[in-house]
């Protein structure tokens, strides 16, 4: 029984079809599919190993690690997809008509998912852009770089979103990454007090503010918060407070600028500086012409207003009678004149 099932087997696994003079049968398909799968898994092995190894040593570069893992992968699964190519039987040097349509492919449908490809890989090397840093696209979006997949990036905002960004854009767009070269970075933090307020006392106050807060990395040295006066406005000085922000800060865009505002207000309130609003001048000049005449209407009686407007003949009678009678003009009463 055993045998006759071995040799049903062996029947079926020889059952196969001929292609472009290529004879590919059941067996050899199901020999490259597990052969390939292998790959995978030993994708996944490696992957864990160099995890497991990054947790244990901590001073390695979790980015460098990334790196190699990522390009091991790539290595592993192109070796694969070769060699389960061959064990199926199709000879690699017989892969012409496919390279062709592949390269159709690429030209019409593909050029996008290539061009993606491409740009990963050359982030990889490049190492203008790991993971772990702190980036700032065109767009608006910021956010830490988690992993550089084959087709986009996933980059994590502060608020715990997950955005997939195109490899392309990091290659071709504008880029900030807060994080290439060094961690710390400066911030300007602007504020307005009065006129008239002491200078000397804003500075003092700015600077307690900036030692109340846990972001300012030194108080002391080239890199200790200054008190800029940065210009005059309608109705206040305008100052900033510039300060270097630690590590930790660089990656907290929208709470370090919220702690320093707190820290000023509450720095500037026990000074006794207020914060200045807005003010205007309105001059008033045609009021004091127009108050005779709007007293005079005042008193004139309800309706005689619209009367002396609207009727037209007091207006006529009173010009008639001031207007002077010429002497050449004929008289109604003296006919012989007129004639």
């Amino acid at each position: 029984m055993i045998s006759q099932g071995a040799d049903h087997l062996d029947t079926l696994l020889d059952q196969g079809f001929t292609l472009g003079g290529i004879h590919i049968t059941i067996g050899s398909i199901l020999a490259g599919v597990l052969l390939f799968f292998a790959f995978l898994l030993a994708t996944m092995a490696l992957k864990r190993l160099l995890h497991r190894y990054g947790e244990r040593n901590q001073h390695v570069n979790k980015s460098s690690l990334y790196t190699i893992e990522r390009l091991l992968h790539y290595l592993l699964l192109v070796v694969g997809l070769l060699w389960a190519l061959g064990v199926t039987g199709i000879p690699i040097a017989k892969m012409t008509v496919f390279a062709g349509a592949l390269g159709v492919g690429l030209g019409f449908g593909l050029q996008a998912i290539f061009n993606n490809f491409v740009s990963g890989v050359i982030l990889l090397f490049d190492r203008s852009l790991k993971v772990g840093d702190f980036v700032e696209l065109a767009s608006g979006v910021h956010g830490h770089v988690r992993e550089i997949r084959i087709r986009a990036t996933l980059i994590t905002t502060n608020d715990e979103i997950d955005i997939l960004v195109p490899n392309s854009e990091f290659v071709t767009g504008r880029v900030v990454n807060w994080t290439l070269r060094e961690v710390a970075r400066r911030q300007k933090i602007p504020f307005r007090v009065p006129y008239g307020t002491d200078k000397e006392l804003v500075k003092k106050a700015a600077l307690e503010a900036a030692a109340a807060v846990p972001f300012t990395l030194t108080m002391e040295g080239s890199r200790q918060p200054l008190v800029w006066l940065t210009g005059f406005g309608e109705s206040s000085l305008d100052f900033s407070l510039v300060v270097w922000l630690n590590a930790e800060a660089t990656r907290r865009v929208g709470r370090v600028l919220a702690a320093y505002n707190w820290a000023l207000h509450t720095a500037l309130e026990q000074h006794g500086i207020e914060i200045p609003l807005p003010q205007r001048d309105v001059n008033v000049r045609s009021w004091v012409d127009r108050t005779p005449a709007l007293a005079a209407d005042a008193r004139r009686p309800a309706g005689s207003a619209d009367r002396l407007d609207h009727d037209a003949a007091p207006h006529v009678q009173r010009d008639v009678a001031a207007s002077p009678v010429r002497a050449d003009s004929p008289s109604p009463q003296n006919p012989d004149a007129a004639r």
